[in-house]
């Protein structure tokens, strides 16, 4: 090869290597704009500022979802207490009487306290009794539509507990 061929070629890979080093400058430069934007931010404020918001917002979320927890379990503790399981019976208390208009009512809480309400409805008197429940039974006598009741609420799901 003489001297003439080897300046083309090394001219040729002197362009070429401008062109590399153009395309390089063009994408420090891409990319200095981008980290720039990143550590300053569009807003003027830096990446490391944002991330520090955010960490101490979630902190704040983090600590706000254990205060609601802690009244949930509150708000269950209290609940248990509430009449929340109810049953009713319909019947006839007597043959020459229709339309079901006597009934016994059970309210219990969830441990099976409450008491059964009983309404006998007859052709010129109606008469109302109330009976305490204790752990799903009484201490007085419960008739077989009062125990139909007690039995229904107990395996009922609580008022207010959604659909079944």
């Amino acid at each position: 090869m003489d001297a003439s061929a080897l300046a083309v070629v090394a001219v040729g890979f002197s362009v070429f290597a401008l062109v590399v080093v153009l395309a390089v400058a063009v994408r420090v430069g891409r990319l200095l704009r981008a980290y720039d934007g990143l550590v300053a931010g569009e807003d003027g404020a830096s990446f490391s500022a944002a991330v520090g918001r955010q960490t101490t917002m979630a902190q704040g979320l983090r600590r706000e979802v254990h205060a609601l927890r802690d009244d949930v379990d509150a708000v269950r503790d209290g609940v248990g207490d509430a009449l929340r399981h109810v049953a009713v019976v319909r019947y006839d208390a007597f043959g020459d009487m229709g339309g079901m208009l006597s009934f016994s009512a059970a309210l219990l809480d969830d441990q099976g306290n409450g008491l059964v309400l009983t309404s006998i409805n007859g052709r010129s008197e109606t008469r109302t009794y109330a009976k305490g429940v204790q752990d799903g039974g009484s201490d007085q006598a419960l008739s077989p539509e009062e125990q139909e009741a007690v039995e229904g609420a107990t395996s009922s799901a609580p008022l207010g507990s959604g659909p079944a």
